[in-house]
C-alpha cells in the first residue's frame, strides 16, 4: 500500500494532501497548477514536501526533514509526459536503462514479456526519433516497469496522442495494470480518460483533496 500525508508550500496555495492507494489505479484530477505533477514528484524523491511522510509498503521513503530516500532509491516507476526517452540510445537500451545486470535472466524475462504485451519487438532497433508518438508511450511504459517497480506514477502519459492511439493505449493500461497488479498513479485532465481508467478519482482543487469518487462501478460498465 502507498501513503502519503504530506504538507508543502507552493507558489499560490499550501499543499495538504493525505492519499493511500492499494493495488488499484488511482488518477488525479484538477485544473492546472493544482498539484498534481507536485505530488507524483513527491512520491518519486524528485522533490520533497515540507513536513509529512510517505510510506510504500513497509519502506518509509519520506519522513520529515530527517529521512528522505533518494529516487534510485525509491521503488518506484515513472512515466513522464514527455516521455523522457534517451534520443542517442536505440528503444532496447531505453527499456533496459535502470536494469543494473542487464544479463540477468529474470529481468531480461520480463523485459521481452513487456516487449510481447505492448507489441513493440520490431522497434528494438529503432531510436526515439524514427519512431511515432504512441509508439514512443509504449516504450516508456516498458521502461517505467522493466525494474519491476512496486508502483508506478503516469503524469498525463496520453496527451500528446491522436485520439485513436489514445484509446488504444488506454486499453493497454488497463490490460499492464491487470497483469501487474501494483499501484498506478495517473494524471489526467480528460474525465472520460480518468472514467475509463480509474478506481479510484481524486479531484484536486489549489493543493487539496476537494472530492473523491469511486469509480470502481461505473468503470466496469464502461469495460463491459
Amino acid at each position: 500500500m502507498l501513503e502519503v500525508h504530506i504538507k508543502k508550500e507552493l507558489a499560490h496555495f499550501a499543499m495538504d494532501i493525505h492519499l493511500q492507494a492499494t493495488d488499484e489505479i488511482l488518477v488525479l484530477v484538477g485544473p492546472s497548477g493544482s498539484g498534481k505533477t507536485t505530488i507524483l514528484n513527491v512520491i518519486a524523491g524528485l522533490d520533497n514536501p515540507d513536513e509529512g511522510s510517505v510510506r510504500l509498503n513497509d519502506q518509509l521513503y519520506f519522513q520529515g526533514k530527517g529521512k528522505s530516500l533518494p529516487p534510485q532509491k525509491r521503488d518506484v516507476g515513472y512515466l513522464f509526459q514527455d516521455y523522457a526517452l534517451f534520443p542517442h540510445m536505440t528503444v532496447e537500451k531505453n527499456i533496459f536503462y535502470g536494469i543494473k545486470d542487464k544479463k540477468d535472466k529474470a529481468a531480461i524475462g520480463r523485459v521481452e514479456q513487456l516487449v510481447d504485451v505492448l507489441g513493440i519487438g520490431h522497434l528494438t532497433a529503432k531510436y526515439p526519433h524514427q519512431i511515432s508518438g504512441g509508439e514512443k508511450q509504449r516504450v516508456a511504459l516498458a521502461r517505467a516497469l522493466a525494474t519491476e517497480p512496486a508502483v508506478l506514477l503516469l503524469d498525463e502519459p496520453l496527451s500528446a496522442l491522436d485520439r485513436e492511439t489514445r484509446l488504444e493505449c488506454q486499453d493497454e493500461l488497463l490490460r499492464i495494470h491487470k497483469m501487474w497488479k501494483i499501484p498506478f498513479i495517473i494524471v489526467t485532465h480528460d474525465m472520460d480518460e480518468a472514467e475509463k481508467l480509474g478506481d479510484t478519482l481524486l479531484f484536486l482543487k489549489k493543493g487539496m483533496i476537494d472530492k473523491v469518487v469511486d469509480n470502481t462501478v461505473d468503470k466496469l460498465a464502461l469495460l463491459y
